[in-house]
């Protein structure tokens, strides 16, 4: 009865968002001004995702764990996420910089707001020339150090800050401060979570005229205010095998660059797998249907359903992710 699910692509616009959604991942938000962020899976309240092919169109993501439960996310997941399904998956234009913020880790995240933390990841998919985000400080500093910075308007002078180009990878555990840069476009995969503690927003109002909230006392707990060693994730990169990228307590995720087709099992895996087309295009092949991948696409592959073939129509690039 599973199979590859799709699902139809929920428009978020923000002060921050552009055009490249339109533009390069030929999704039209209209009638949105412009789409600073999509999701693409999602089980957050509100936000659900609902399926848009095949025999369960229309059916949310909520009604398909609650149907079938570790037969779509695997037994361990099941076990230990229920009806919550864990991750979040986005493409996120940023046509300005957004703001600086930090996510609240599971503990704070659960004491403040009964919620999941958010770790999350970056792959960068395309950047203009110059652009840059911030991940982390750049020495070790403390509390008074940073809210004396913040005070006087001085923040950046402990922030690092990396240049940018596509296949560019950043793993951002919670706790970790950070903003995406204007003029680059990428895929995220978090936590289900939806938390943010915003730190800076550049004193800009919003189209009404009114300056977005600021979390400073929330930021205060939730920050990793160490330095560490290396802020972009290093990886190899070979066609047509599997490149790991992240491995994390909250999921795994590898790059497939491939010019020709290749196989893959998930037989030593109990979780569902979710395919993010970054590049190219390509096509799903599992024993009863095939599904067509382009630029921008995101398939959940059932956990039942262990084997699958993907054959490109072009070189392309896919991220592969699944619970640990």
């Amino acid at each position: 009865m599973l199979y590859p699910l799709q699902f139809q692509t929920i428009f978020k616009d923000k002060i921050w968002g552009g055009e490249k959604i339109k533009t390069i991942l030929k999704k039209d938000f209209a009638p949105l001004p412009n789409c600073g962020e999509t999701w693409e899976i999602s089980g957050v309240a509100g936000d659900v995702s609902v399926v848009k092919n095949g025999k369960l169109k229309d059916q949310t993501l909520n009604q398909l764990t609650q149907t079938y439960q570790a037969e779509l996310l695997g037994g361990k997941v099941w076990e230990q996420f229920k009806n919550n399904f864990p991750l979040l998956i986005k493409f996120i234009d940023a046509n300005d910089d957004l703001s600086i913020q930090v996510h609240p880790n599971d503990e704070l995240a659960q004491q403040r707001h009964n919620s999941f933390g958010k770790t999350e990841m970056w792959y960068i998919m395309q950047a203009d020339e110059g652009a840059q985000l911030i991940a982390g400080f750049n020495s070790d500093v403390n509390q008074e150090i940073y809210l004396e910075k913040l005070q006087k308007n001085q923040l950046n002078d402990i922030l690092n800050t990396e240049q940018v180009q596509a296949g560019d990878v950043f793993f951002l555990p919670a706790g970790r401060v950070h903003t995406i840069g204007k003029g680059l476009l990428l895929a995220e995969i978090q936590q289900t979570s939806d938390i943010t503690y915003r730190i800076y927003d550049f004193d800009r109002p919003d189209a009404q005229g009114n300056l977005r909230e600021l979390h400073t006392e929330l930021a205060l707990e939730a920050l990793d205010y160490k330095k560490h060693a290396e802020y972009k994730t290093h990886y190899t990169e070979k066609t047509n095998e599997v490149n790991a990228i992240v491995h994390c307590n909250y999921f795994v995720t590898n790059k497939l660059q491939i010019d020709k087709e290749i196989t893959r099992s998930y037989n030593d895996i109990d979780s569902f797998v979710i395919f993010i087309c970054t590049q190219g295009s390509c096509h799903l092949k599992t024993d009863q249907q095939t599904t067509q991948l382009v630029q921008g696409d995101v398939v959940l592959l059932p956990a039942c359903i262990k084997n699958i073939s993907i054959e490109p129509q072009e070189n392309s690039t896919i991220l592969e992710t699944y619970l640990p």
